[in-house]
């Protein structure tokens, strides 16, 4: 009979894979032994796989050249890391080693541009494309990026008065982007987008504000769909229309050149996970050629603003289970030795799903479980996978301690959760270990910081 935990996992996905393999019954992380990162770290614990960075960011490159090939697409593709899904030091410094362009989101965004560039990591002629509503502070930092002589700076007005904001240089001219408010799917609770400039204002403010300013030039056009990159007729309407102006602006203003389609390329949250990369990103090239082509313009340069597909799949947690609890006939509830709500905050706040699966005890029986936060608040669990409702793990044992790994957690959760910070039932921050390949291709580990002590939050709370 197969009831081993090891059989229901082969059974429903195709493990071993590229990314999981098992050895003698624990699992590995891209060749990875896990259970020896436990071993010399403990849990909970943070991991950070910097490789992955490099193989999503090749991957997306490869894929848009190719479609361009194929159509004989005449503008560049230009890939951009959205620095919002993760600021640490470590990621930028990957990202930037493949020579990415950058988008900001608000002002200290720029004062960790002005550390890499510094530290000699990132270069004056790197696009930065400016997105975000701006106050003062963010407006100043953009202007300072200019003087430090940053040659390719894209501020993306998200309303008609962020331009008045600015103090022009009258000796250089000053390159903007404009954001369209792309109108949102029905189901949401709004229909048209809070940021950008609605589709009807967009040349008009263009005539009245930028036409006839000898110190400004439009060169961007950008939108961005909430649900992301996905082959629906909502999506490729809103592209259509989103370059169909591009064409119309094109015509008065000959110096637009870019259009930038946002993020939006959805990653791996579950393991029978399926999405045709290739075909959105040949499509997507396919009709913007096909659009501009019947309007009679040149094909505009594309920007992509890859946040979550850069770094999200690159990231994991580790918990060990502490305890288990029978609370009722039917409900078996196995404790984590942390948060939900903390350490994977998306998971409480809009119920997302990652991949999760036994580190350990892989050829044990399986038992329907639910998880369980260490916090004392109802909504600290997590009991249902995407592919099923219910979570499955290898029955507890009382001779071997059980732990659990949530995969492709790379992207906001160390923000949304206040990293480092106080958070519910001051549960501390876990350790984070980053790995990378040496030249010979043999993992290495690096501790990048301790599990938060009770001094810190001490001193964050006046004590």
């Amino acid at each position: 009979m197969k009831n081993k935990y090891i059989d229901l996992i082969q059974q429903a996905f195709e493990i071993p894979n590229g990314e999981f393999t098992f050895d003698e019954g624990d699992l590995q992380w891209f060749n990875i032994p896990l259970m020896d990162l436990i071993k010399q770290y403990g849990t909970p614990l943070r991991i950070t796989y910097l490789p992955k960075i490099a193989q999503n960011i090749q991957k997306a490159r490869r894929m848009f050249n190719v479609a361009m090939a194929k159509v004989d697409y005449q503008g560049d593709y230009n890939y951009c890391y959205c620095t919002k899904s993760s600021h640490f030091s470590f990621v930028m410094e990957e990202v930037l080693k493949h020579h990415v362009h950058i988008e900001t989101s608000s002002a200290f965004d720029i004062n960790i541009l002005e550390s890499l560039h510094e530290s000699g990591q990132l270069q004056k002629d790197t696009y930065i494309i400016c997105n975000g509503f701006k106050r003062p502070q963010y407006v100043e930092n953009i202007e300072n990026l200019i003087r430090l002589g940053f040659t390719n700076v894209l501020p993306i007005l998200d309303n008609k008065f962020e331009l008045d904001l600015f103090n022009f240089d009258e000796s250089k001219r000053f390159n903007v982007g404009i954001r369209i408010a792309s109108e949102e799917e029905p189901k949401f609770d709004f229909y048209t987008s809070r940021l950008g400039i609605r589709y009807n204002d967009v040349i008009p403010y263009y005539q009245d504000k930028i036409q006839n300013n000898p110190n400004v030039g439009l060169v961007m056009l950008h939108f961005f769909i909430n649900t992301g990159i996905r082959d629906t007729a909502y999506y490729w309407n809103e592209l259509s229309k989103a370059v169909n102006l591009y064409c119309e602006l094109k015509k008065i203003c000959p110096e637009l050149d870019s259009l930038n389609i946002g993020g939006g390329f959805p990653i791996q949250a579950h393991l029978d996970f399926a999405y045709d990369y290739e075909y959105m990103a040949e499509e997507i090239v396919a009709q913007i050629k096909t659009v501009c082509h019947n309007n009679g313009v040149p094909e505009p340069h594309i920007f992509t603003e890859f946040g979550s597909y850069t770094v999200g799949e690159s990231g994991a947690i580790l918990y060990s289970i502490v305890n288990q609890k029978q609370q009722n006939d039917r409900e078996l509830w196995n404790m984590i030795d942390s948060s939900f709500m903390t350490t994977l905050p998306d998971t409480w706040a809009i119920n997302q799903r990652y991949v999760l699966l036994a580190i350990n005890n892989w050829n044990k029986e399986y038992e329907r479980v639910h998880l369980g936060g260490l916090t004392c608040d109802s909504e600290d669990f997590y009991n249902a996978e995407a592919h099923s409702n219910a979570v499955f793990l290898p029955k507890i044992s009382t001779s071997e301690e059980q732990y659990v790994g949530f995969f492709h957690m790379g992207a906001y959760q160390e923000s949304l959760g206040g990293y480092g910070g106080i958070q519910h039932c001051l549960t501390p921050a876990p350790k984070l270990v980053v790995i990378d390949l040496d030249e010979n291709g043999e993992y290495t580990t690096k501790l990048f910081a301790k599990e938060q002590s009770y001094k810190s939050m001490l001193k964050i709370l006046g004590y």
